[in-house]
């Protein structure tokens, strides 16, 4: 399938998990790929393996100065910008630790929260959109998560964040849907990254499987294919959507996996 033929797309945080899986499917789909990561070497080792399809660029999410540079350098080197894909995310274990609740949290790790989670994918799109307008239109997608749905025990910057996210998309496609662009977000469940194995760990995997009704957790491939479909033509009317690729954990009562675990004991 070559469904983004001739299209230059940015990936965000591109150089690992859901973002490398992205760029290694938009490229299979026929798109030049811009990968944007704060790991310059792992950045410039997923170009190496893609070839000349693709560019590195190190970039700071939390930088707005370094996200202008990042889609200026993808136009530069490809002539145009038809896709963006806002996906870095802090994820950092250290700081994830410290994203609590509303009485403990330091406001540092609030704001650093909002910077990049946020600010970072406002500033993708204020530099974004007008090479796409110049291009016809465009498609961006953003990563959301879960988290942006339910209330949790902890990491409340981060689900505040996500929230943020998820609602800004809905008022970019609102406001440039007249002139071709289209912009969704994806909630991902409980995704096997590298990242996400260091942050969710021992018994909390076996409580995020019960209750995820696939047979499995997920994989940065499940995202990849769904930010393929919704940035091609086969997404062409689907906009300001919110799209839960979670293996159905948000789709069940409360009582799920409680009710499997005691009927399997009787």
């Amino acid at each position: 399938m070559e469904r983004l033929s001739g299209k230059v797309a940015v990936v965000t945080g591109g150089a690992s998990g859901i973002g490398a899986a992205t760029c290694r499917r938009l490229v299979r789909e026929g798109a030049r790929v811009v990968i944007g990561d704060l790991d310059a070497l792992r950045a410039h080792e997923l170009a190496k393996e893609l070839g000349d399809v693709s560019l590195a660029v190190p970039f700071d999410a939390g930088d707005v100065k370094s996200v202008e540079e990042l889609i200026a350098a993808a136009v530069a080197r490809f002539g145009r910008l038809d896709i963006l894909h806002n996906n870095a995310a802090i994820m950092a274990n250290e700081h994830i630790k410290r994203d609590n609740n509303p009485v403990d949290i330091d406001f540092d790790v609030w704001d650093k929260t909002f910077a990049v989670n946020v600010r970072g994918y406002v500033a993708g799109c204020k530099y974004a959109i007008p090479h796409m307008l110049k291009a016809g239109g465009g498609a961006i997608v953003m990563t959301s998560s879960g988290s942006a749905h339910r209330g949790d025990l902890s990491n409340i910057a981060y689900g505040a964040s996500k929230a943020a996210v998820t609602n800004f998309a809905r008022y970019v496609a609102t406001i440039y849907g007249k002139q071709g662009i289209r912009c969704n977000t994806i909630s991902p469940g409980l995704i096997r990254t590298e990242g996400g194995q260091k942050n969710v760990q021992g018994a909390m995997v076996k409580v995020m499987a019960d209750n995820t009704l696939a047979p499995r957790l997920g994989l940065p491939e499940d995202i990849a294919a769904a930010v393929a479909y919704l940035v091609s033509d086969d997404g062409a009317f689907v906009t300001g959507q919110d799209i839960a690729v979670d293996g159905g954990m948000l789709a069940h009562m409360p009582y799920y996996s409680d009710f499997l675990n005691a009927t399997a004991a009787w």
